[in-house]
């Protein structure tokens, strides 16, 4: 007495599939190299403060990766900067995700954003 055995699936993905493994066409999501401010010593506070990218290397990494949001930092004081505008939205949302950085590039970084 012999039960019929399920037809087993081949292992054919179909090119379709989820699992099927394809090169993206998704842009690289590589660091750019260099372009970024020298990290400068002492306290100086927005452009002064040195770290994170330059705007030619903003600029360059837009241009190496087709569909980048990148910008520059809100290098403005807070004081300036309208409460609610979209600046002020970036820097506030920039300083609350860097808030554990402690290398010296991530203080320049938080430096530069007055943070």
């Amino acid at each position: 007495m012999g039960t019929a055995s399920p037809k087993r699936a081949t292992s054919f993905v179909s090119k379709h599939s989820p699992l099927a493994k394809r090169k993206s066409n998704a842009p690289s999501r590589k660091k750019s190299k260099g372009y970024y401010a020298k990290v400068k010593s002492g306290s100086g506070t927005g452009g002064k403060a040195g770290g994170g990218m330059t705007a030619k290397g903003v600029a360059k990494y837009r241009k190496d990766n087709p569909g980048s949001k990148l910008k520059t930092a809100v290098t403005t004081p807070p004081s300036k900067l309208k409460k609610g505008s979209k600046a002020a939205k970036r820097r506030k949302a920039f300083c609350a995700r860097s808030k554990s950085w402690t290398s010296e590039r991530g203080r320049a970084a938080r430096r530069k954003w007055n943070c």
